[in-house]
């Protein structure tokens, strides 16, 4: 549904974006990570044709972006975009309109809205008399209100509570059901590790990271087991070291040395085991990983 190819983008002596290629697919989730500066909010504003790139093209829907393209696209940015002295159902019928909606549907999908995030009670509240939390709702809102196949949300969880999270994220887990394209930048690497299919990681304005998350992790997972049992590890066989995590061990492996093996020595022992896997790093700990060996 959408894709990049080559994207470069330079300000004055900072090259901002250098190289970047892209793509999501309908019903998937694709999360753009980075550290601040990196180059996110860029790309993204080149997805949205918001900014030009200097080198590269970007196809949506199977074209060039166009106005009527624009129209089948939600994008909640950074930066809030609300009416502050509008009521909160002006507001939705108005960026509904924008997109082409007429005022009898904007009307229908702005109620179903306002139920399904639970803002009903303040649908003839003007913005400023919102919490921040309850604006950030309208304007995820506002983002879906017209119905959009390809949806870009940056930082859309920032000033939420949890609660409110949750119901964001549901929300956002339907809308991946209904096969919309999903792409969303954050810093909070747990969203990603929940909701995300992919990652693509920028850093320095480059791609340093693609792929689907449960490959990333397996690919960057070493020689340690998870193992929750009934015994202290000491002196199994082929366990180099151990350390208490939770509802159980991770141990560190010999070289050489198999997960079965160091299971049956478990077993031999008598050990009672209520789980064994693969101890994967989280991607927070992929994402410091990977940023300080590029900048070590």
């Amino acid at each position: 549904m959408v894709q990049a190819a080559g994207l470069r983008k330079r300000f004055g002596d900072l090259v901002a974006v250098e190289d970047v290629s892209l793509s999501v697919r309908p019903g998937e989730i694709v999360g753009i990570v980075g550290p601040n500066g990196s180059g996110k909010t860029t790309t993204i504003r080149m997805l949205l044709d918001i900014i030009q790139p200097d080198e590269g093209e970007v196809s949506v829907f199977d074209a060039a972006i166009s106005p009527a393209a624009r129209e089948r696209i939600g994008y909640l940015p950074e930066e809030r975009g609300l009416y502050r002295t509008l009521r909160v159902i002006p507001n939705l019928l108005y960026l509904a309109e924008l997109k082409g909606v007429s005022r009898e549907q904007a009307l229908r999908r702005s109620d179903q809205l306002l139920d399904r995030l639970g803002l009903e009670p303040h649908r003839n509240k003007k913005v400023q008399e919102l919490s921040r939390g309850l604006g950030q709702l309208v304007q995820f809102a506002a983002t879906l209100v017209h119905d959009p196949e390809f949806v870009v949300l940056d930082e859309p969880f920032s000033g939420l509570d949890p609660v409110n999270v949750r119901v964001m994220k549901d929300v956002v887990a339907e809308l991946r059901t209904a096969n919309v394209a999903i792409m969303f930048s954050t810093h909070q690497m747990s969203d990603v590790e929940e909701l995300c299919d992919r990652i693509l990681m920028i850093d320095n304005g480059r791609v340093v990271l693609d792929g689907l998350v449960t490959e990333i992790k397996r690919r960057f997972a070493g020689s340690e087991i998870f193992v929750a049992c009934d015994q202290v590890p000491e002196g199994v066989d082929g366990v180099l070291e151990w350390r208490r995590e939770g509802v159980g061990y991770v141990l560190r492996l010999s070289p050489g040395y198999a997960a079965e093996d160091m299971l049956r020595s478990l077993l031999d022992r008598g050990a009672r085991i209520d789980r064994f896997e693969l101890a994967t790093p989280s991607l927070e700990q992929i994402f410091l990983q990977v940023v300080e060996s590029r900048n070590a």
